[in-house]
């Protein structure tokens, strides 16, 4: 595969170039050249078929194209309320929907196609009606994670200023602040963050399982206190993963060499996998012109000045500088749900915010619930009950 798609960090993406599968023995003695030919091209991108519910949007962004000095394009999946099609002068909420990790657009295509929770939910007599975003998990450097940012841009403002007020205009909309937000890990952390990042534009967003909230937890690294990702202070391996057993899957060291091998110059900033778009999303940018590196790639020792640099994308710690602000504004708008065994350790950090959300006044009456023995992936309330919560928080702004 040769990535020549600079817009899309995908290895599907369009205009990527691959060989065809070739069958080989490799034999050590031998002084063999082997020949890969890129003959394959990926197919220029194409909006999937559209349904009378589900709709695409492939958007041009002024913001992000400054930024760039090119073209960039936002996507997002929509999927219309039941009777939209008949009700003609209604407007509706939006549903800012965000999956896992690099999920696509697309994946609202497959939503009302076959009988499934979802679908039931939704097209029922008692369900509320929204229309649901499903926002793109790709961009130039993997998942954006949805905020401004010195290496992806301005991903935030431009999902807030351009995308959003397109999709509420070409959709029948309601706005402002008629807008709600859910996600599912990486989903959850933007889901929350766009809430605290932006507290007067959305009226409340219903976390699973979010990306690490509190730095001190960053996964099981102490970003603040400890000295190296892939070794503890006592010199033992970092877990990274483990199963719902509680055995340990994965190293940080493991995942950071996986990712070194597929990003540029052998470092993991630009694999466009997890520990690489948390560091796009949130480290400065390096002399290089790439992101910088928050450790080093190969001894896992930790940079302290981009350390420091994290810090205005640690959740808890920015509540806690804007909480005279941002108390009133989030009152009643944070829903968290964590399994105590979530498969990357993402309760600590929850735990930690859960603790000092205790301790503040005024009080926000967040609502953080854990789950025993429940892993990555699971939530308190069902897909309707969900639903009825966000109807109230629309009605309430």
């Amino acid at each position: 595969m040769f990535d020549a798609n600079r817009d899309l960090r995908l290895r599907n993406a369009p205009g990527n170039l691959y060989s065809k599968v070739q069958k080989l023995r490799i034999d050590p003695a031998e002084n063999r050249t082997v020949g890969l030919e890129l003959t394959e091209q990926i197919p220029a991108e194409k909006l999937p078929k559209e349904t009378d519910f589900v709709k695409y949007i492939r958007f041009e962004s002024g913001l992000l194209s400054k930024f760039y000095r090119r073209p960039i394009f936002l996507r997002a999946g929509i999927v219309l309320p039941r009777d939209y099609a008949k009700e003609t002068m209604r407007h509706y909420p939006l549903w800012v929907r965000i999956g896992g990790l690099n999920t696509r657009y697309t994946a609202v295509s497959s939503m009302l196609d076959t009988p499934s929770r979802f679908r039931e939910a939704w097209l029922a007599d008692e369900t509320p009606r929204f229309i649901l975003v499903h926002l793109d998990g790709a961009g130039p450097f993997g998942d954006p994670y949805y905020v401004n940012s010195e290496n992806n841009g301005p991903f935030g403002d431009a999902l807030t200023q351009e995308l959003i007020p397109h999709i509420e205009e070409r959709f029948r909309g309601m706005s402002p602040g008629k807008r709600v937000l859910s996600g599912t890990s990486t989903g959850g952390w933007v889901s929350l963050a766009l809430q605290i990042f932006y507290p007067d534009y959305f009226a409340g967003a219903w976390s699973s399982c979010p990306d690490p909230v509190d730095f001190r937890a960053l996964e099981l690294i102490n970003l603040y206190e400890d000295d190296n990702a892939f070794a503890d202070p006592k010199g033992k391996e970092r877990p990274s993963e483990r199963d719902p057993q509680g055995n340990v899957t994965l190293t940080v060291r493991q995942e950071i060499r996986s990712e070194n091998v597929v990003g540029r110059n052998n470092c993991y900033t630009t694999s466009g996998e997890q520990w690489g778009e948390w560091t796009t999303s949130f480290s400065p940018r390096g002399r290089d012109g790439l992101t910088a590196p928050l450790w080093d790639p190969n001894t896992g020792k930790i940079d302290r000045q981009i350390a420091n640099y994290w810090k205005r994308y640690d959740l808890r710690l920015y509540l806690e500088q804007h909480w005279s602000d941002l108390a009133p504004k989030l009152r009643g708008k944070l829903h968290i749900a964590s399994g105590e065994a979530d498969q990357f350790y993402l309760n600590n950090a929850v735990h930690l915010l859960d603790r000092w959300l205790a301790e503040q006044t005024p009080s926000i009456e967040a609502k953080i619930v854990f789950g025993p023995g429940k892993s990555h992936g699971w939530f308190d309330l069902s897909q309707l009950e969900m639903l009825k919560e966000m109807e109230t928080a629309v009605r309430r702004q």
